[in-house]
């Protein structure tokens, strides 16, 4: 895919990813038939779900898969053995060209070993790792990994440095992001041995781009908006993700308590902070468009993820990241 697409994008949703799939699943695809007309859905799971609940909704396709890979499933073996899963049948049709995206809302990992099973690796990451955009009070937050691979070395924080402020520049406009090291502390040598040694690998590996190199940032930079790009392991940066989401739970359950008149304005005014505003998180480090959404995700969340895809399955966002990043990519080999 190289420009806009000269059709409506067609992107695959897992009918049974997620906490709260299928009633989530099902009320986002009533959702986005009524104010996104122009993504076509592709709802992959079992026959009778898809017919009972869409039956008479002309136009929307379906594709039968009438298993799924549960959360507590060894991700890598279930994808193997299950061909006819729901994550592995959507990948399978991305991978034909028959859909331009995919969203689940299901086992991250399956979702991941799945793409690495069918699409195959990027050779530009050695990992692959998830990218979520948060909403700071200065500006939008690239924060990656956020649960692609709960370990990583230094030198991988030096490709996630570069990929990160690669998918600034492409998603968000940024010509020069700011980039900044998760650590407890904003001084050189604070952290563990992979913050320490990953803050000279981030250096390096972003010394002859565009980017600027901040230095450590804290916790609590993050929804400040103190850098554009937070680069952290999947470990740290998913308890990081998931921390915010309880913050901000926690803080609109005590206004609604202690300042119920003021509860209706505070939850319009915080309503693009919400997890369910945030559109999942995009993998990076396959050749193609997947979307993995948190599992508890409502379908809010959901309607999120599906134009997260759409978004960067008509823009070319990962081809685009890919070769924003690959100057950097060749100048560290």
């Amino acid at each position: 895919m190289t420009g806009p697409l000269d059709r409506p994008v067609r992107i695959a949703l897992d009918l049974l990813g997620g906490d709260h799939a299928p009633s989530a699943v099902i009320t986002a695809v009533q959702l986005l038939a009524e104010r996104r007309p122009d993504i076509a859905l592709v709802l992959v799971g079992p026959v009778d779900l898809a017919a009972e609940h869409f039956g008479d909704v002309a136009g929307l396709r379906r594709v039968v898969a009438n298993d799924v890979v549960g959360m507590g499933e060894d991700a890598s073996r279930a994808v193997r053995h299950k061909p006819h899963s729901t994550i592995r049948v959507a990948v399978d049709l991305l991978a034909a060209g028959d859909v331009d995206g995919v969203v689940s809302a299901g086992s991250t990992g399956a979702a991941i070993a799945a793409a690495h099973l069918v699409l195959g690796r990027d050779p530009s990451l050695s990992r692959s790792v998830l990218a979520a955009v948060i909403p700071g009070l200065a500006n939008p937050v690239v924060v990656l990994d956020v649960g692609g691979s709960l370990t990583t070395t230094a030198g991988v924080l030096g490709e996630l440095a570069v990929h990160g402020a690669a998918y600034a520049t492409v998603r968000l406009g940024i010509e020069h992001p700011r980039v900044g090291l998760l650590s407890i502390g904003v001084e050189r040598g604070k952290g563990d041995v992979l913050r320490r040694t990953g803050f000279d690998a981030i250096a390096s590996a972003l010394a002859d781009t565009p980017a600027v190199w901040y230095g450590n940032v804290e916790g609590s930079d993050v929804p400040l908006g103190t850098v554009d790009v937070v680069v952290t392991d999947g470990f740290t940066g998913n308890v990081l993700l998931k921390g915010l989401e309880g913050a901000l739970a926690l803080f609109r359950a005590t206004v609604a308590r202690d300042l119920p008149a003021a509860e209706q304005a505070v939850s319009e005014a915080i309503a693009p902070l919400r997890p369910d505003a945030q559109g999942g998180a995009l993998l990076l480090g396959v050749p193609g468009v997947v979307v993995v959404g948190h599992g508890a995700s409502s379908a809010e969340a959901i309607v999120s993820c599906v134009e997260l895809a759409a978004d960067a399955a008509e823009n070319d966002w990962v081809s685009r990241i890919r070769a924003c990043a690959a100057p950097a990519i060749v100048a560290s080999v």
